[in-house]
């Protein structure tokens, strides 16, 4: 089955008009989007947009075989033109389904929002499921999927959690090919950030007028199994790290502050930490790290932060504030966690991220166990990033990526 998508931007497309806002100034050559509409196999077209026939033709396509034409939601504004010969377009209510002439299968597939996502089978078998910008799937539960998808194409940017639920149910697999398309001016400006951002969810992005396969997996990006977010305080590092995360599901969020009685400003931080994550997620509060680490590779992935309060907990437990019962066996104790940490780490089968703090940058603390710590938390840090297939460095809420 052969997909062609002559646009892949939001309603609006990208860049939208007269916006002055840095993704829109950067959205120039193959990065400006029209609005997403798909030509399948050149008899079926999803969605009706403005300049239709020219983003075909530039596509090295014809719109004159097309025999049916689905719109997946309301559109809002003037009425889009119908190019000549092409039949009047419509909109197939959730649970409805088509047989076309050419061999496809369409299913209509409800959504959380106004508008209908369609499951087509083609000919061949191959299967490919579409969504409404900003829709993600009704009613799917858990585990209920029959099979994976060959192909999604959602809004990944915009609805991270639609293809959680995706995973969840197991409609998207290791070997299904996740497109973002309706991407908008909410996309991070260039090209490298947001083809970073989508590979870290396991997806990836193409320019209009790309031609596709369906079930051809040479490039489904791979998804890192250990990933260290470091960063200074207030740099965003551990909104990165929950980012990463926001398209898988039941992901187990490892908080090892601990509680602070009689610290509302520390529990208002905690609460604020909370809101922002999917409501899906669990969350654990523990530093014992290593039976976690030991889970499977079918079990939710761990999002741990961070490994700063971790350390901080462990040089409590073996004394090390204490100059003597650091130099009799405190630091012996604490370099036989790290490296148990470390080991552990290596040899983890879940997915999982963790958020450390940068240290040093030539800052000397004023106190020996001070200067104890921050020696300490960057020995641990280098231990986990050997041991790391993705390292990211955030910095003003911008990621850099030293490994991966």
């Amino acid at each position: 089955m052969e997909l062609t998508l002559l646009g892949t931007g939001g309603p609006e497309g990208l860049p939208r008009p007269d916006c002055p806002c840095a993704t829109c100034a950067c959205a120039t050559g193959d990065q400006a989007r029209a609005a997403t509409a798909l030509l399948v196999d050149g008899t079926l077209l999803l969605d009706l947009t403005p300049g239709l026939a020219f983003a075909a033709a530039r596509a090295g396509h014809s719109l004159v075989g097309v025999r049916q034409v689905l719109l997946s939601h309301p559109h809002d504004g003037p009425a889009v033109e119908i190019p000549a010969g092409l039949p009047a377009p419509a909109r197939v209510l959730a649970g409805q389904e088509l047989s076309l002439l050419s061999g496809h299968h369409v299913t209509a597939v409800a959504v959380d929002a106004p508008g209908s996502g369609y499951e087509i089978e083609g000919p061949g078998g191959e299967r490919l499921l579409y969504l409404p910008p900003g829709c993600a799937p009704a009613g799917l539960a858990e585990g209920s999927a029959p099979y994976a998808y060959d192909m999604v194409l959602l809004d990944v940017v915009g609805r991270p959690d639609a293809l959680a639920r995706l995973r969840a149910a197991g409609a998207v697999g290791r070997t299904t090919d996740v497109l973002a398309v309706h991407l908008d001016h909410a996309v991070p400006p260039g090209a490298a950030e947001l083809r970073r951002r989508l590979a870290a969810l396991g997806a990836r992005a193409v320019p209009d007028g790309t031609t596709l396969i369906v079930g051809e997996y040479a490039d489904v990006p791979d998804v890192p199994r250990r990933t260290l977010v470091l960063g200074g305080a207030r740099s965003g590092k551990s909104v990165e790290a929950e980012r990463r995360l926001a398209a898988f599901p039941g992901v187990l969020y490892v908080a090892t502050a601990g509680v602070r009685e009689g610290d509302p400003e520390w529990a208002q931080r905690v609460a604020l930490h909370r809101e922002r994550r999917p409501g899906a997620w669990q969350t654990l509060e523990t530093c014992d790290l290593l039976p976690l680490l030991a889970g499977g590779a079918d079990e939710p992935a761990l999002l741990i932060d961070c490994l700063a309060l971790w350390l901080t907990d462990a040089m409590d437990a073996v004394g090390a504030w204490d100059d003597a019962a650091w130099e009799n066996s405190g630091q012996r104790e604490l370099r036989a966690r790290v490296d148990e940490l470390a080991a552990a780490w290596r040899a983890t089968r879940r997915t999982v991220v963790a958020v450390s703090n940068e240290v040093g940058s030539g800052v000397v603390p004023a106190t020996a166990s001070g200067r104890r710590f921050r020696d300490e938390l960057g020995r641990l840090n280098a231990s986990v990033a050997d041991e790391s297939e993705c390292v990211l460095l955030v910095v003003a809420g911008q990621a850099l990526p030293l490994r991966g």
